[in-house]
């Protein structure tokens, strides 16, 4: 049987208690990690792992701890960020693995602050993920009632805070720079770079962040090697991957599998194939801000470098299905919708731009719009990209359009030469 591990021991209505965590081998990575390694040989053994990120952008994980100031050159404290405000819409992976075995977050906290040298680490939060909030806190207490956190952890000379924090609520939050405003109890808006958090971060001090998914595969890392993690991959990116899939399928869900799993794959045998009567028309295989894919693509391996190949992205791996009978442009529609809502309005092609895009397919939509919209959409998908604005809120945003014009432009064209939506 293929395994598991960040899976392996989720429990969807009651979560391992710390001591039943414990017997199933939680903790053990803490206790070589303390014990039998120093901090830059976990970091060298994460390198090796060829772990990427998992909360979107896929940076090499190791590759982000490196670039953390030498401990000596360093001002303290020195801070771990756990991002988990997962707010992508169709994601929800981060959410599984927090609500079902949060001492696992935990153990991977600790040996990645460890591995930092870290001296207090936050985990934020999503607002909406009250019983993901309840978890963690009876965790988080456990650990600390078990000299898991706190001062000299399991008799150690290493030390370590870790606080809960619930953020206010917003999109743009999920945007490192943004988190750390947020966090600091500012307004949730980008930071230039440079410099990076990773040397002025939160309060102005060395910081790394991190996204749940990426960092609890760090204790099956210490515990079983990097060449085992390598081995559990389909593609060059070690590890394994956690799925999604939303839409007009049988079995929506998630479903850990080896990382460059095909698309065929997770959707056919474990979401079950389309719902009878329904057929695949697209694919948006990341997160709501990843370019469609069609069809002709779902023999793709899902990983980083065989979806650039197709002019998508990874994304968080969770994938919005599109059927034969849901409109593509009111599909794109209420995507671009979310994306002006939760636009933070510091720079201008998103606080200008996004609303516009709205405005027009809404007027395509229903039936008001006219060819030369095309134009000014186009314009738009061409325009608004990676340094033209301050973050990849409104770049990502322009994905799905940009790809939905490609693939679906004969869509729009019907709306403006009917008059009305053909769906409805």
């Amino acid at each position: 049987m293929m395994p598991r591990p960040l899976t392996a021991h989720i429990h969807a209505h009651r979560p391992l208690s710390l001591r039943d965590y414990e017997k199933s081998g939680g903790y053990q990575a803490v206790h070589k990690a303390l014990q039998k390694l120093a901090p830059d040989e976990i970091t060298a053994m994460v390198k090796d792992s060829k772990l990427r990120g998992r909360g979107g952008a896929g940076f090499p994980t190791g590759l982000k701890w490196s670039l953390m100031p030498l401990v000596h050159d360093s001002p303290r404290p020195r801070y771990l960020v756990i991002n988990a405000d997962e707010m992508e819409p169709g994601t929800f992976k981060d959410r599984l693995l927090l609500e079902g075995n949060p001492h696992q977050m935990i153990e991977a906290t600790i040996i990645t602050a460890y591995a930092l040298q870290a001296d207090m680490a936050y985990i934020f939060l999503r607002w909406e993920y009250k019983l993901a909030a309840k978890r963690l806190t009876h965790a988080i207490a456990e650990a600390y009632d078990n000299k898991y956190l706190g001062n000299n952890i399991q008799g150690s000379a290493y030390s370590l805070q870790l606080h809960l924090h619930v953020s206010a609520g917003r999109y743009m939050c999920g945007e490192e720079t943004g988190l750390l405003n947020s966090l600091e109890g500012k307004r949730a808006i980008p930071r230039s770079k440079p410099p990076h958090a990773t040397t002025v971060g939160l309060w102005g001090k060395p910081t790394v962040i991190n996204n749940v998914e990426t960092l609890c595969n760090i204790p099956h890392i210490v515990i079983n090697g990097d060449e085992w993690f390598r081995g559990l991959s389909h593609s060059q990116d070690g590890g394994t991957k956690i799925y999604g899939v939303s839409g007009r399928v049988k079995r929506p869900g998630a479903w850990e599998l080896p990382m460059g799993s095909s698309a065929r794959e997770v959707i056919e045998e474990h979401a079950g194939g389309m719902t009878d009567g329904f057929k695949l028309r697209g694919i948006i295989p990341g997160g709501a801000s990843t370019n469609f894919i069609t069809e002709e693509h779902i023999d793709i391996g899902m990983d980083y470098d065989s979806l650039q190949k197709v002019g998508s992205r990874m994304g968080t791996g969770t994938m919005i299905i599109l059927d034969d009978k849901t409109c593509p442009v009111g599909m794109v529609l209420n995507l671009e919708r979310f994306f002006a809502r939760e636009s933070c309005g510091w720079c201008t092609p998103c606080r200008e731009g996004l609303p516009w895009i709205v405005k027009t397919l809404q007027a395509i939509e229903e039936g008001n719009g006219q060819m030369r919209d095309l134009d000014i959409l186009q314009f738009h998908a061409d325009n608004i990209k990676l340094g033209h604005t301050f973050c990849a809120l409104a770049p990502g945003a322009m994905e799905p359009l940009e790809s939905a014009l490609r693939y679906y432009r004969e869509d729009f064209q019907q709306h403006i030469r009917r008059r009305r939506c053909p769906w409805k």
